[in-house]
């Protein structure tokens, strides 16, 4: 394990660039990965008032099953191998409701890795049914449910969440969550939704606890960071959100403290912007996260950088930072390694 101050690299950030991206490079090479997927945000109603949403019951929208397999079909025709699944907390939704999108998936396609729902919506399907959020994700699994986003976690630390997410899961329930998936063989994402009212003592915190759940489980395939975006969202009215300094640092941090316990730091070109995201690969980054084909909750929140980037532009993205662009599958299996333009 490495011995690092995260203090001292924090008042050294150019240190902190400098060691992330060796570290960088001593795990994972110059390849820079990537998946082509598409996002389905299947409704926008919500019971929960968490103070940095934008998307909220703006249009109370609830997909059809048609309308899911429709995108579905779109996306299996593009060449997606991952459909990215998640929605607002719809008042009575229990297991047979998040059961029913994933049979609507497997009715377009066997193959396609089903990558869906948050802890908060586990937790919620369970709360709703009165079980427990192990029979909800036995009964996700046995339907098709392939891994998770571990989203849902924003900042670890009770303190923040009571301000700005009071409704959501507890820390502790997020954390129980992940790790009973982990037990099952259904993988998840990690996830920072940090600049706003956090500190770098609570990133500390949240990053803190990342590790030990990787060194409990293993479960983990990628850490992803994701700056607070501040437009129409009552959070964006007295938080300040992250300069693109402090979303490097905030990755070769995260790369170094996170060594080599999980081996990959995604950039995300939606929130960071094409150009920061390029960036990041020398601060520690090493995957350019996905197509999308559709985002629509950081839209909502004032992204700029689109909500579809085609893998000819993220081929010509990560080629002109100098990288080798490797499309993967969500558990970075490598498909295919391009050595020059498409």
């Amino acid at each position: 394990m490495l011995e690092v101050n995260l203090k001292d690299l924090v008042k050294n950030p150019y240190r902190a660039f400098e060691l992330a991206n060796r570290l960088r490079e001593e795990l994972i090479g110059d390849r820079v990965t990537f998946v082509v997927n598409r996002n389905i945000n299947f409704s926008d109603v919500c019971i929960n008032s968490c103070l940095f949403c934008s998307y909220r019951n703006r249009r109370n929208f609830i997909l059809s099953h048609d309308e899911i397999k429709k995108k579905v079909k779109e996306a299996v025709d593009y060449g997606c191998t991952e459909v990215c699944i998640q929605g607002g907390l719809i008042p009575d939704a229990g297991v047979d409701f998040y059961a029913s999108i994933l049979k609507s998936v497997r009715e377009v396609s066997g193959e396609i890795h089903i990558h869906a729902f948050s802890p908060m919506e586990i937790y919620h399907a369970a709360r709703n049914d009165g079980v427990d959020v192990e029979d909800v994700l036995r009964e996700l699994k046995r339907e098709g449910l392939d891994s998770m986003p571990g989203t849902a976690a924003e900042i670890l630390v009770d303190d923040i969440r009571e301000i700005i997410c009071p409704d959501k899961l507890k820390t502790q329930e997020w954390a129980e969550v992940v790790t009973t998936a982990h037990t099952l063989g259904i993988p998840t994402t990690a996830t920072m939704m940090y600049g706003h009212i956090d500190s770098w003592k609570d990133r500390f915190q949240h990053l803190k606890l990342l590790k030990q759940i990787q060194e409990e489980t293993g479960g983990f395939t990628e850490f992803i960071p994701l700056p607070f975006m501040n437009k129409n969202n009552r959070l964006g009215e007295f938080a300040m959100p992250s300069n693109g300094f402090e979303d490097l640092l905030l990755i070769a941090i995260a790369r170094i403290y996170l060594y080599p316990l999980i081996e990959n730091v995604q950039a995300s070109w939606v929130k960071m912007g094409k150009k920061l995201a390029q960036a990041s690969l020398y601060t520690g980054a090493n995957d350019f996260g996905g197509t999308l084909l559709e985002e629509n909750i950081s839209k909502s929140a004032g992204a700029t950088s689109g909500e579809f980037m085609s893998v000819e532009e993220i081929v010509e993205s990560i080629l002109s930072a100098k990288r080798v662009p490797a499309e993967r599958d969500t558990l970075y299996n490598i498909l295919r390694v391009y050595e020059g333009k498409i």
